[in-house]
């Protein structure tokens, strides 16, 4: 029943959205005058990046009175279905903002325009390969990523300085080994060394899980996505199942927990270090207590290296958009370096262009900031980004899996079969 309801709402938002954008617009897109009409749907929700993208939208509007472009507000929360509907309703925005791990149904289904014969040479030199990789399937590049998040660890700067503890720099990151030997030093009486947010376990896991050697999505001889469970993808979960089971450093009710149910506990001094997304520091900054002072650290590394993966926001074109081009150039527009400093200041986090992360504004060590741009070379794909199949994997197999796991109800063992045996099923169905 709250499926269906679900569905219900999502459907009348829609209905919405679709009511409005096409409020304005005449045949094909264009007014009676000829002038074309776009609309791009921003999943932005900070007011600063609000802020930002209608700045933008207006700058543009101001300067392209031939090609005007409305913003429409769309939500992280609905954004699947609501764009599911959109597409098999034939009203889809012209403009589309995601997450490359939302793309590859939406892309292999033939819903999101090939950009290849329309990206104009500055972008594409801009951005490097590894982040294009995200949004290429198949043959095709159906999105642009703009906008990357690595992991860091938000610690308590006294807690830290009073345990004596080697503070770790991008550099020369602690190895999970040493980072579990420190939250056991920074556990104390009420207080946790480290608290792992894990409402939703399934991302945090396969990215960070490339720093010690894992991959868990593999291919076989015939290009099919298979799952694996090695020697390296049990270095990050066992680290965090020892944390909270073994070592007692890591406290057990912050794993149903999201990123900002944490933070109180992380003010008040129960957990000495949270590891959060990159952009997170704006929250840090908005509620921590007066006189709280917090710094921000590099994940640990494995032997993988000091990697993680990542899911970037990403803007893409309809398929069905009868102005492809003029799509593609606002695009364009909007990630030119400075519009794409901007877009990453209102949304704290990191540019994937390489012009713009080299702005100094994003290397200042005020926030933070000089960290999250030091660890921008190590970013990779994050390892499920083009496997059909994954969001029912994550859903029905990898998130309980992880969570029993975690909680020390089910071993090493038992995660392993219920991630790859029950995983290659799910993926077998789609690559028939």
């Amino acid at each position: 029943m709250r499926a269906t309801a679900r569905r219900a709402a999502t459907a009348v938002a829609v209905l919405a959205l679709l009511l409005t954008g096409c409020s304005g617009g005449g045949d094909e897109g264009r007014d009676a005058d000829g002038t074309i009409r776009l609309r791009f749907q921003s999943l932005a929700w900070q007011k600063e990046s609000v802020d930002a993208n209608e700045q933008l939208v207006k700058e543009w509007n101001d300067a392209h009175p031939n090609v005007q472009v409305e913003y429409v507000q769309g939500s992280w929360d609905s954004v699947h279905d609501q764009l599911l509907t959109s597409f098999e309703g034939g009203e889809a925005p012209d403009v589309i903002h995601d997450a490359s791990d939302d793309l590859a149904d939406f892309a292999y289904g033939g819903y999101l325009a090939d950009l290849r014969p329309f990206l104009p040479g500055r972008l594409k030199a801009d951005i490097p390969e590894q982040s294009w990789r995200t949004t290429t399937f198949g043959e095709g590049v159906h999105g642009v990523p703009f906008l990357q998040e690595p992991r860091v660890l938000i610690a308590n700067t006294k807690l830290l300085k009073a345990s004596g503890a080697r503070v770790p720099t991008p550099e020369r990151p602690w190895s999970w080994q040493e980072f579990r030997q420190v939250t056991k030093e920074l556990t104390g009486k009420r207080r946790y060394g480290i608290a792992w947010p894990l409402k939703e376990p399934v991302s945090v896991t396969l990215n960070l899980g490339l720093s010690g050697g894992g991959q868990l999505f593999h291919r076989d001889d015939d290009g099919k996505a298979v799952l694996r469970f090695e020697q390296g993808d049990g270095v990050v979960t066992g680290t965090i199942r020892d944390q909270v089971n073994t070592d007692g450093s890591a406290a057990r009710s912050a794993l149903g927990m999201g990123g900002s149910d944490a933070l109180p506990g992380f003010f008040g001094g129960k957990y000495a270090m949270l590891p959060l997304g990159f952009s997170y520091r704006q929250q840090v900054i908005q509620q921590a207590p007066e006189g709280f002072d917090w710094t921000v650290l590099p994940m640990p590394a494995g032997a993988g290296g000091a990697v993680q993966g990542v899911s970037p926001q990403t803007l893409s074109v309809a398929e069905e958009s009868p102005h492809k081009k003029e799509a593609v150039a606002f695009i364009d527009f909007l990630l030119r370096p400075p519009n794409m400093v901007r877009l990453a200041r209102g949304d704290w986090m990191l540019p994937t262009g390489t012009e713009a992360l080299a702005d100094p504004s994003l290397r200042t060590a005020e926030h933070g900031w000089a960290v999250g741009t030091a660890l921008a070379q190590g970013l990779r794909p994050a390892p499920a980004q083009s496997v059909r199949g994954y969001p029912e994997w994550k859903d029905k197999v990898a998130t309980p899996a992880l969570q029993e796991y975690y909680s020390g109800a089910i071993d090493a063992d038992g995660l392993s079969r219920r991630l790859v045996a029950d995983g290659n099923r799910v993926l077998a169905r789609y690559q028939r």
